[in-house]
């Protein structure tokens, strides 16, 4: 059985999920802020448990790395290379903007990066619209005007506005087929942004 692990830790939620072919299993998703790094393994460990999984059936981890917290992007990425390390798996990284989007639909990803800023990206399906990056919040704005029918996604209620709210794991595991491992695991670093 071989079997793919999601991990996300980069915004305030946590979620892990567990795969198995083309099937989704299950995913667990909730607000863990600042309290990742105590919960994601044990809710990893869960989910191998419920469904006889074991370490040595992991040939794939999914992981979003950023932009997002500092903290919190570090925590699912040192997990993925942990399990890289003793799994002999390949990992595939996965924007954390991406994640956010509302299926094949047009969607402008939005995260809070604090000082009246975004970290912003657009995507279609399976394409890059616009390429992730901080804006201005104003910026932002004029954006969503100009685009009307794009579907604004995240926790954007810092922008005054209330944005679809995406599943993680099944956003993250549709995107699988587009993505390519990382081919030197050991060097994969966070994607953190700067204006």
């Amino acid at each position: 059985m071989k079997c793919t692990i999601l991990l996300d830790s980069s915004n305030t939620s946590l979620t892990v999920a567990l795969a198995y072919k083309e099937t989704l299993l299950e995913s667990i998703s909730y607000e863990a802020w600042q309290c990742q790094s105590e919960h994601m393994i044990p809710e990893v460990n869960k989910l191998m448990v419920k469904y006889g999984v074991t370490y040595k059936d992991v040939d794939k981890v999914m992981v979003a790395i950023g932009p997002g917290s500092y903290t919190g992007v570090r925590i699912a990425l040192t997990i993925a290379k942990t399990i890289y390390v003793a799994c002999k798996c390949k990992i595939y990284p996965v924007s954390s903007l991406r994640i956010l989007k509302c299926g094949q639909k047009p969607s402008i990803c939005l995260i809070n990066a604090r000082s009246e800023r975004s970290y912003f990206g657009v995507y279609e399906d399976d394409k890059v619209i616009v390429e992730d990056r901080v804006a201005s919040n104003d910026e932002v704005m004029k954006y969503i005007n100009e685009h009307p029918h794009y579907v604004v996604c995240g926790n954007t209620s810092y922008l005054g506005i209330e944005g679809y709210q995406s599943d993680y794991a099944l956003e993250m595991f549709s995107l699988l087929k587009f993505l390519k491992p990382c081919e030197e695991a050991y060097s994969l670093k966070p994607k953190y942004l700067k204006d």
